[in-house]
């Protein structure tokens, strides 16, 4: 009997002291009660001391945690409904204030969060027109609504690690009527770049004609130039070759003359008998 009693004074005194410690992983962050009211929350990952009976302890998960809503409608600047399917990223950041808050109760916090993050779309979207919404940089909104919530959230001890918008999208009744005057200014753009293109297409071929007719221009006053310098050349050699010889001279170009006036037999020739025309004709008598 006394050994069943040593055992079991050990085993109480080892169920003691192991209920004297705990626990805090490095995904978790502890609240220290005392008669359940909170009296530490600040512990680092490791083995920490409490009583028995007196003290009890209550673990969260620290790790980033994820709020994905449903698509919710929003009102733009000019009054129109967008959808928005978003999810936001968060995690608790004072452990005390987030029991304090939502009594540690992740679903809790969700409903909370969602009632803020809706807010802040709100009132980020009433500040926009669709085309800014669908144009605008994401980055620059998602910013703004970490801004506008972090207060906010704050007071629940969560700390919002990321909002994003997965999709932005118009309701059928005026998704329609959007498209039509979306696709009506990309034609305008189109029309407005065509004309562009046109004028500039004008301008290259004035330009282009005008180079061709300088070119030509160029060209034609240069082949004159060349022409005129090989008749003056070709009237010298005519004159050198006349003053060598004037009678042989004459005679050539009579008879080149008699040659072309009479290479037809059809040509009629009305001259006087004593033309100098015939003047070889008639020493050859």
């Amino acid at each position: 009997m006394s050994q069943n009693k040593i055992l079991v004074s050990v085993g109480a005194i080892l169920t003691i002291g192991m209920m004297c410690f705990f626990t805090v992983s490095e995904t978790e962050k502890a609240i220290k009660f005392k008669f359940g009211e909170i009296v530490s929350a600040d512990y680092k990952p490791g083995l920490h001391f409490k009583f028995p009976f007196i003290n009890n302890v209550k673990k969260f998960d620290s790790r980033i945690l994820t709020l994905d809503s449903s698509p919710e409608r929003f009102l733009t600047a000019e009054k129109k409904n967008v959808i928005v399917d978003s999810f936001v990223k968060w995690r608790i950041g004072d452990v005390t204030t987030f029991y304090t808050a939502v009594a540690g109760d992740i679903f809790q916090a969700n409903v909370r969060l969602e009632q803020i993050i809706k807010n802040s779309f709100r009132s980020e979207f009433s500040k926009r027109e669709i085309k800014q919404l669908v144009s605008t940089d994401r980055n620059d909104i998602r910013e703004a609504l970490i801004k506008n919530t972090a207060t906010a959230a704050a007071s629940l001890g969560i700390d919002i690690v990321d909002v994003q918008v997965k999709r932005i999208d118009l309701p059928s009744e005026v998704s329609g009527s959007v498209y039509s005057r979306m696709e009506a200014e990309r034609e305008r753009v189109a029309r407005e770049f065509r004309s562009q293109g046109s004028e500039a297409a004008e301008r290259v071929r004035a330009d282009a004609d005008k180079q061709k007719e300088i070119i030509l221009a160029d060209a034609y006053r240069e082949s004159e130039i060349r022409k005129g310098e090989g008749d003056a050349k070709a009237a010298e050699i005519y004159a050198n070759a006349y003053g060598a010889n004037v009678e042989f001279y004459a005679f050539y170009r009579s008879m080149a003359a008699y040659k072309e006036t009479f290479s037809n037999s059809a040509n009629i020739m009305v001259t006087e008998p004593d033309s100098d025309f015939f003047k070889y004709f008639k020493q050859m008598k």
